[in-house]
């Protein structure tokens, strides 16, 4: 099945259906980094850095060789205004200007189906947007999935709605299909934790020289790494696909100031701002209860909370369970299924954003599957 992911990022969902079984044969981005990362990662995909409301000014131009060529189209358009939604038409807001060129990029191109990723809270508007994709000839439905119900150590919830061409009650079986195989896959997939993630990357600290995001070393970790000798679980295996070929990517640590560090020792794990180890440290005593996943130390014996873009900010809401700093970038793609080999690009902080906005591969390969069964 031939495929288009818009609004691609770094190509997190591209990498899923890819290991799904489908051909990506274009992916689209404004950001010029995230591009940079998605063509080092895919050799035969075209990507094309353009934002998709230029791509519709210019009348699809970019899209029209793969116009009824495609059975796939992926995406998952930012939609700011949804909670306005059920006073009009989702489309109508300004504020979702990208998610209404989607739905235009969609009956251009007229696949054989289309998958919406988005936030879980967009599906209090769900009928708005079957009505609004039924307008283009598509009908589906939509299902709420935890990441860490399918194998990832990680506790995120996101939408994924799925809808198809042609008749209504073809598309319902279609979706019961659907439905039964990922009930299977919930059944079937060993649940694992942050420890998983985490097994046998090399220790590091935290850096203590400001503004040197480039500084290496055996203490601080490497941008890229090669041994023969990286130990590997089952979680390990199931990510890098049983494959290695010796190299671990952006396995880095980043700079914090003393205070934070020795928050970052005493910290228990599991615990947060009001613990009271930590609170003759605290900076924000007085709006300690804001503030109180200011500082979190996650526990290796469950999943990780979901990793976001903030933590191109700061790590301080996803310290390390046992090294007195915050996660990586690998370590953070690493509960996200990014492979290690799988090097992402740009500034040091980018390698965060694009983490944290990605559909976590091993997801992405679940649903596709379950779309290419349907079928």
């Amino acid at each position: 099945m031939k495929t288009i992911d818009l609004f691609a990022g770094c190509g997190g969902l591209s990498l899923g259906l890819k290991y799904a079984g489908y051909e990506v044969q274009l992916a689209s981005d404004y950001k010029d980094y995230a591009g940079e990362t998605f063509s080092r990662n895919f050799k035969n995909t075209e990507y094309l850095v353009a934002d998709i409301l230029d791509i519709e000014k210019g009348n699809w131009d970019n899209l029209k060789k793969y116009k009824n060529k495609i059975d796939l189209v992926a995406g998952g358009p930012p939609c700011q205004g949804f909670s306005m939604a059920n006073r009009q038409r989702l489309s109508d807001d300004p504020r979702n200007k990208l998610y209404k060129s989607f739905l235009g990029a969609v009956n251009f191109l007229q696949p054989k189906c289309v998958l919406m990723e988005n936030v879980e809270g967009i599906t209090k508007v769900s009928e708005n947007i079957f009505k609004e994709f039924d307008d283009i000839g598509y009908s589906g439905g939509h299902f709420v999935l935890n990441a860490k119900d399918f194998g990832i150590p990680q506790n995120r919830k996101r939408a994924f709605f799925i809808l198809f061409k042609g008749g209504k009650k073809r598309n319902e079986f279609r979706l019961k299909k659907i439905e039964e195989y990922l009930d299977g896959e919930m059944a079937n997939s060993e649940k694992y934790l942050l420890k998983d993630a985490l097994f046998g990357l090399r220790r590091l600290k935290a850096k203590t020289v400001k503004n040197r995001t480039d500084l290496e070393s055996s203490e601080y970790g490497y941008r890229m790494e090669i041994s023969k000798k990286f130990p590997q679980n089952d979680f390990l295996k199931l990510i890098n696909k049983s494959k290695t070929n010796g190299v671990i990517y952006n396995h880095l640590s980043r700079f914090n100031n003393t205070r934070d560090i020795e928050i970052f020792r005493l910290l228990p794990k599991g615990q947060n701002s009001l613990h009271q180890s930590i609170q003759h440290l605290m900076p924000y005593k007085t709006r300690n209860h804001i503030f109180k996943d200011k500082y979190f130390k996650l526990n290796p014996n469950k999943p990780s909370k979901t990793i976001t873009a903030h933590m191109s900010y700061d790590c301080n809401m996803y310290i390390h369970p046992t090294q007195a700093r915050g996660l990586t970038p690998r370590e953070a793609a690493r509960i996200q299924t990014f492979p290690d080999h799988f090097e992402f690009l740009g500034s040091y902080t980018k390698w965060y954003q694009q983490i944290g906005n990605a559909v976590p591969p091993h997801l992405g390969m679940i649903v596709g599957k379950s779309i290419m069964k349907s079928i």
